[in-house]
């Protein structure tokens, strides 16, 4: 039963990209939310939320993949 070794690169990239989505995207949301009087305040929280939910994904993605290279399923 050895590691897929392949499949486990692809997940840690996956996590990789995930790490900062994950720390960008709740301060866009964090600074527009300071500054409700722009008129872009709409499209910034927009791409904030847009952002975090990329790397929650970018995780669920990573984290299956990482079971599917050990396990082999």
């Amino acid at each position: 039963m050895a590691t897929d070794k392949l499949l486990l690169n692809k997940a840690i990239k996956y996590l990789v990209w995930a790490l900062p989505a994950v720390f960008i995207g709740p301060a866009v949301v964090h600074f527009a939310f300071i500054n409700k009087q722009q008129p872009l305040f709409p499209v910034i929280i927009g791409i904030g939320i847009a952002i975090s939910i990329t790397g929650i994904v970018l995780i669920f993605v990573g984290i299956k993949t990482i079971i599917k290279s050990l396990f082999n399923d």
